[in-house]
């Protein structure tokens, strides 16, 4: 009797081994990609298989193999995503709770959502869906953001448009960065709208957002009204002198009509920084800029980003354009562990910042984007980058053709130097 029943175990074991890899080999050779089909690696469980990631989808959403995938999990690169399989609408929920994914021109840190959740229906080559993204699964509808998405299918590639319709600044916060700290105190108003269009496995992306009555209240940048500077003595430049000229030109040529952020100059960026895969260009106005040198700090994530603009919002309502310029030119750094335009000007040239001629201006105002590598090659070189020389005058306001070129000529003499 107990040789009967070790022989059927026995026997049941093979039968069940041979029918697992039997399904292994079917689902790797039905989901191998074609030679001209996007791929990609997934994991199940201690498995994983290479798959034409346009067959996979198609699969996934179709009415007879979806419920097969009904509350089970596959291990991503972006997380571990959940399924359910609604038949009646026949649409498949993929849950993904934490998410995270890495988008090179926008952040050297994977941007990470607490709870994605995405719908979807198939109709052909079309799909179209839901998408939801909120701090937790339980998250009120106040905190939730939601948009409509369809995509084009095809064996190479998939390409999606993503349509959000105008809710709260601050639901998107709440939905996209929960933990950030000024959630607890800012009272966030205004609206914001959003399409963008993504093509995968690319990656490349375009957004166009829309912003109404973006306000910020309760962070208490007003008492930077009266602050002061650690970097030394004020340099008490007024809006008009050619330091503070020479700076907007070189970091912020809109400073003066923007309300603390730049909307062109970001997809402009975004734009030059997906060409090179990377991080090239910043964005960030005169304002941003100041509130990462007084209070988020440098770190290249995209939750310091999001803290940098409600203060710089703040900071444009509570100081005005005169101040933010005056507190930015007393905290600037200048290469060589110089900081504020004071100290900078009396340390590269020997004088006040108030009594600086022109070209002198445009060469430390030249140094701000990088002031440690420009430094560097000034002392090996013994001149600065010449195209960014050439920007700096270029975006000079108040001064002629002829000017420009005398200015250029000037700088351009190896013999011009700081003391």
């Amino acid at each position: 009797m107990k040789t009967t029943l070790r022989y059927l175990l026995f026997a049941f074991l093979a039968l069940a081994l041979t029918a697992c890899a039997a399904i292994y080999l079917v689902l790797r050779l039905a989901l191998a990609p074609g030679p001209d089909e996007w791929p990609a690696r997934v994991k199940v469980g201690p498995v994983s298989l290479d798959v034409g990631v346009p067959t996979a989808l198609r699969l996934a959403t179709s009415t007879w193999f979806a419920p097969w995938i009904d509350g089970h999990s596959l291990d991503t690169r972006y997380g571990t995503v959940h399924f359910a399989w609604d038949a009646p609408g026949t649409t498949l929920a993929l849950r993904c709770a934490p998410c995270t994914a890495s988008v090179p021109s926008l952040s050297s840190q994977p941007i990470r959502l607490e709870q994605l959740r995405l719908t979807a229906r198939r109709d052909a080559a079309t799909l179209a869906g839901t998408i939801e993204v909120s701090s937790a699964a339980d998250a009120p509808a106040d905190d939730t953001l939601r948009a409509r998405w369809n995509g084009r299918l095809s064996q190479k590639d998939l390409h999606v448009s993503i349509d959000a319709d105008e809710a709260p600044i601050a639901r998107w916060y709440a939905a996209l960065s929960p933990r950030l700290p000024e959630l607890q105190q800012a009272r966030i108003g205004g609206t914001m709208a959003l399409r963008a269009q993504i093509t995968l496995p690319a990656g490349s992306f375009a957004v166009q957002p829309r912003i109404s009555d973006f306000t910020v209240e309760g962070l208490g940048t007003e008492a930077m009204l009266n602050a002061r500077s650690a970097c030394g003595a004020p340099s008490r430049l007024t809006t008009e002198s050619l330091l503070a000229r020479a700076v907007v030109a070189a970091e912020d040529q809109r400073f003066y009509q923007h309300p603390g952020y730049d909307l062109a100059e970001l997809m402009a960026s975004l734009d030059l920084n997906q060409k090179a895969g990377r991080v090239e260009r910043g964005a960030s106005t005169l304002t941003q800029q100041l509130a990462r040198l007084i209070v988020t700090g440098g770190e290249r994530t995209a939750e310091r980003k999001l803290r940098e603009l409600l203060y710089a919002v703040e900071m444009e309502q509570t100081l005005g354009k005169a101040r933010i310029l005056q507190l930015y030119l007393d905290n600037a750094p200048w290469g060589s562990g110089v900081c504020g335009a004071e100290a900078a000007a009396r340390h590269y040239f020997k004088r006040s910042a108030r009594v600086l001629d022109l070209p002198q201006s445009v060469w430390l105002a030249a140094l701000l984007t990088n002031p440690d590598a420009a430094v560097d090659q000034w002392k090996r070189e013994g001149k600065l980058d010449p195209a960014r020389l050439k920007a700096v005058i270029e975006g000079l306001r108040g001064i002629s053709r002829q000017q420009r070129e005398q200015l250029s000529a000037r700088l351009a003499d190896n013999r011009f130097a700081p003391n």
